[in-house]
């Protein structure tokens, strides 16, 4: 018992340490959307980068949080920063979070953007993602997909109108102003990926 505990915690510490941190270019990945179609940012010609957001159906901070990230998108697609949402986790382990539910979900909350199924759960770990949601802002560079902020939405999952800092909004507005991201990485509050 205690030799298998020991063995999760040190592929997991070693799947944390190995991921994106900030100032890293993310390699491309290509995912199944609920449309059937597959994504890959390359995709994206005109986009000056991405808010990533590893979330899901089930989870109740992923819930609270699901209307602000459909702000997110409709904030900043147009500015050249489109949400791609990324279920992280495993349907055996979460029925609710069936590719079938996926595409249910997508059509009751009107998404404006992909929701891709990290089949095989090969993509959430080189990013680092431990919960839904999970935020990664992307900045598209020469060098490539770079990212520049880690963390929560904001500082208030409870209530909306309590919040008092917008870091996912405080990252993307400060690149798109070509200025200097204050707060790069914050705690992602939420639910474990289920595996």
């Amino acid at each position: 018992m205690i030799i298998t505990f020991l063995s999760d915690f040190n592929s997991n510490t070693t799947t944390v340490n190995d991921s994106y941190k900030i100032g890293d270019v993310v390699s491309d990945f290509k995912l199944k959307n609920i449309d059937g179609n597959m994504v890959s940012l390359s995709d994206y010609d005109d986009a000056k980068g991405f808010i990533i957001a590893f979330t899901c159906n089930t989870c109740p901070f992923a819930k609270a949080y699901e209307d602000r990230i459909i702000a997110l998108d409709k904030m900043y697609a147009s500015k050249g920063y489109p949400v791609i949402a990324i279920n992280p986790n495993n349907p055996m382990a979460q029925p609710g979070d069936s590719f079938k539910a996926m595409q249910m979900r997508a059509k009751e909350k009107g998404y404006t953007f992909p929701y891709l199924v990290d089949e095989g759960q090969h993509v959430y770990p080189k990013f680092g993602a431990t919960k839904t949601p999970h935020m990664f802002v992307l900045q598209k560079t020469k060098q490539g997909n770079v990212v520049r902020y880690i963390g929560a939405i904001d500082d208030n999952y409870k209530d909306t109108s309590a919040v008092k800092t917008k870091y996912v909004e405080n990252a993307v507005d400060a690149l798109l102003k070509g200025e200097e991201i204050k707060e790069k990485e914050t705690k992602a509050i939420g639910c474990s990926i289920k595996v």
